[in-house]
């Protein structure tokens, strides 16, 4: 018999491995989509929150697998997305001589925003009603005057230096159950060329934008979210080291970090440090079903998502698992890889686990015994003190004829 080994199990692809920035991951790159002559142009990308997941049963079409014909389980995330309201539209040119990449030429902001956008954008503040001093007054004549805000008028003029335009967008958590009211903010590409995106972003500015606008069912995304942090861990959770034999000083440690010479710790070795809390970034996620704030009741379980409550708006199922804990924002995308087609081939959701919607076809006794899906029996009936003594001398009747007999 062979000995195994096992040194190190953590990947090595993810380096540094250091907290995120900001909890609200943000895609820098998205796929180039052309849109035809006389077709509005559509946003690429949205923001969600984390629920919980469930499973739903459906049955199998794909002709090639084990299980077709018959009802399998898929593991699914689900995801609220409140509709995003566009509170701006910003044009990316050209950076400047000696620089790199694009920079920001002009910003046009909506006049009604919301009100808890200025939670988090300070810049949009009223200015107070109350009276002000001497001293306020003439600071504020000698102040320099403030430029005039940006219109589409403006954005026309440079059209020509433009190289992509993106909606400014915001999140409405306070329309969910989480008790969170501060947005989160992102951009959102368009697709199609320059014009048909600043016709898009003319007709949408101070406006809402539904998760139905940008995704479809039975098609990929991908999606961007941070990990749930852990804390400080040690190397054997961190990077998955094979702990030491019970005769060694110390049993989770490394057995040697790096010889005398040269005398430095390479990158690769496992060391302790913090764990979780990372960008990650997962290709062709299926969605199984984008349900309206109607259809609410078919997702929601009886007592709602642990940690989460109940969904109020429109919601996503994915399937598998996705990154970070519940009441996270997850960021989706429209896929940027070439998609795969034989994934979750069914024909539709005949169940979602946990909700009070009885399925939709007459499901197999296998599959409903494995999936607790059987109808709860009704209530037994009690019993009175006089009834329980009569069934218990009538038993022990039938005990003495048996001895008889």
């Amino acid at each position: 018999m062979s000995t195994t080994s096992r040194p190190h199990a953590g990947s090595l692809a993810f380096y540094p491995r250091k907290r995120a920035s900001k909890e609200t991951s943000s895609f820098s790159s998205f796929p180039v989509i052309a849109v035809k002559e006389g077709e509005k142009s559509r946003p690429l990308n949205f923001l969600a929150y984390k629920a919980g997941m469930t499973h739903v049963l459906g049955k199998d079409i794909h002709s090639k697998s084990i299980t077709s014909g018959h009802e399998i389980a898929i593991a699914t995330t689900v995801l609220e997305a409140p509709p995003m309201k566009v509170f701006g539209v910003r044009a990316y040119g050209k950076a400047p001589k000696n620089a790199y990449g694009t920079d920001a030429l002009i910003d046009i902001l909506a006049e009604n925003v919301d009100k808890n956008l200025l939670r988090k954008v300070h810049s949009f503040k009223k200015k107070s009603t109350k009276k002000k001093s001497k001293k306020e007054e003439t600071a504020k004549k000698e102040a320099p005057k403030e430029e005039k805000k940006a219109t589409f008028a403006d954005l026309e003029k440079i059209k020509d230096k433009i190289l992509s335009v993106r909606l400014l967008c915001h999140s409405q958590p306070a329309k969910t159950g989480i008790g969170k009211k501060k947005p989160d903010l992102c951009e959102v590409a368009l697709a199609g060329n320059i014009d048909q995106g600043i016709e898009f972003a003319k007709e949408k500015i101070g406006k809402e934008i539904k998760i139905s606008d940008v995704f479809k069912e039975n098609t990929f995304i991908d999606i961007k979210a941070v990990t749930k942090g852990k804390g400080m861990q040690g190397p054997v959770k961190r990077a998955g080291i094979k702990i030491q034999r019970p005769k060694a000083k110390k049993q989770r440690v490394v057995g040697s970090i790096s010889p005398w010479n040269p005398s430095t710790v390479m990158w690769q070795v496992a060391r302790p440090g913090h764990m979780g809390y990372n960008n990650r970034t997962e290709y062709n996620k299926k969605i199984l079903k984008i349900g309206t704030e109607k259809e609410v009741a078919t997702a929601n379980p009886t007592p709602g998502f642990k940690t989460y409550g109940l969904l109020k708006n429109d919601f996503i199922l994915l399937a598998g698992s996705v990154a970070g804990p519940s009441k996270r924002v997850i960021s989706m995308r429209i896929p940027i890889r070439a998609t795969p087609t034989e994934r979750h081939q069914f024909k539709a959701l005949d169940y979602i686990a946990g909700t009070t919607q009885e399925p939709a076809v007459e499901l197999e006794e296998e599959v409903k015994v494995a999936h607790a899906v059987e109808k709860k029996e009704g209530k037994v009936q009690k019993k009175s003190v006089a009834e329980e003594i009569a069934s218990a001398a009538k038993g022990e009747e039938k005990r003495e004829k048996s001895k008889q007999k």
